[in-house]
């Protein structure tokens, strides 16, 4: 985006420790994206104390019992005109009829090595398949589950006494460090897409792939 910064807006559905970490560096006035609208559909959610403590304004669009597309409908409505949309422990699968609205200008955090282990619980199928390497991956959103162009992804070593709990709580750490690194990619327009392959233009000292 040139001249402004890109409006952000952000869905979520829990605590929002990948919330902070994009508010984190949007707080920085040289980043090239400010997150404007905070939007969650579990009431309460603590993500919204992060965001209301940042500045930022947030709403409450329960989803629980509301059929998938007037849920969405509301959302893009509250939304209003943000040049991206981030997921960031959104509990809900997208549909066209949001994802329209935003053509390639959404984007997930997930905590696996995409392709393997879509879906809930990254950090536990990776114990039960017995990998050696777990973490996480940025993508762009598509209409399936976990299965949009890669952007970049982090890695964690698998220790032999990790339990779910703290091979997630190692994930989490690269996942702060991927997020706001792909937004600012984001924002500044140097993603492109062919097919289901994703491209950045990177810059001197950066990387689609770091280690935690």
């Amino acid at each position: 985006m040139s001249g402004a910064r890109a409006r952000v807006g952000v869905l979520v559905s829990g605590g929002g420790t990948n919330l902070q970490a994009l508010l984190d560096a949007a707080a920085d006035p040289t980043f090239p994206a400010e997150i404007v609208r905070v939007v969650t559909n579990v009431p309460g959610a603590y993500a919204l104390t992060r965001a209301e403590a940042a500045g930022v304004a947030t709403s409450t669009i329960p989803s629980k019992g509301v059929p998938r597309e007037d849920f969405e409908r509301a959302l893009l409505a509250d939304l209003g005109a943000v040049d991206w949309v981030c997921l960031a422990g959104f509990m809900r699968v997208l549909t066209p009829t949001f994802l329209g609205a935003f053509p390639g200008r959404v984007l997930n955090i997930h905590p696996a090595l995409l392709p393997a282990f879509p879906g809930t619980h990254g950090p536990r199928q990776a114990l039960e398949h017995g990998a050696v390497q777990a973490g996480a991956t940025v993508h762009l959103v598509d209409a399936g589950v976990d299965t949009g162009p890669i952007l970049a992804q982090g890695s964690v070593p698998v220790l032999d006494e990790d339990t779910e709990a703290t091979l997630a709580a190692r994930i989490l750490g690269v996942e702060h460090r991927l997020y706001p690194m792909v937004l600012r990619w984001a924002a500044e327009g140097r993603i492109t897409v062919e097919g289901r392959r994703a491209k950045v233009a990177l810059r001197a000292g950066e990387a689609r792939w770091i280690t935690g």
